[in-house]
């Protein structure tokens, strides 16, 4: 079953974290680590926590829609949650743009695309592993 309500309540969550390791990242870590270590940090802290969202959101959804329901989460948290990141970074920093696509650079060796595939992934995959066949 397709429940919008329960996928915007796991985004906000998603993104609260996100943000808020950010912050974390950009204050306290940025101090102690190189900029490298930072990145590292801030993509996999959020790992875990996606994925226990996509299962909790697969438990949610599970049933005859389940694909749309896991397509409908994974095609809204993906963005929306890089667009928080972007207007924190904009906010915070005034970091331009182009400073902010420099994250997606995954040749130079930067984590962040790792956190943007498991944004999309984890959906489908948590939705595939909780499906549930409905007999008729």
């Amino acid at each position: 079953m397709i429940r919008p309500g329960v996928t915007l309540m796991l985004w906000l969550a998603i993104a609260a974290l996100v943000v808020l390791n950010d912050m974390v990242g950009d204050t306290w870590m940025a101090e102690r680590l190189s900029v490298r270590a930072v990145e590292w940090y801030k993509v996999l802290v959020p790992l875990p926590y996606v994925i226990l969202m996509a299962v909790v959101h697969a438990r949610r959804t599970a049933g005859p829609q389940w694909l749309e329901a896991a397509l409908l989460a994974s095609l809204l948290w993906t963005p929306s949650t890089v667009l928080a990141e972007f207007f924190y970074a904009r906010f915070t920093f005034g970091e331009e743009p182009a400073a902010f696509l420099d994250r997606f650079a995954f040749w130079w060796g930067v984590p962040y695309p790792l956190l943007v595939l498991a944004l999309a992934g984890a959906p489908l995959l948590a939705g595939f592993a909780f499906r549930r066949r409905v007999t008729q």
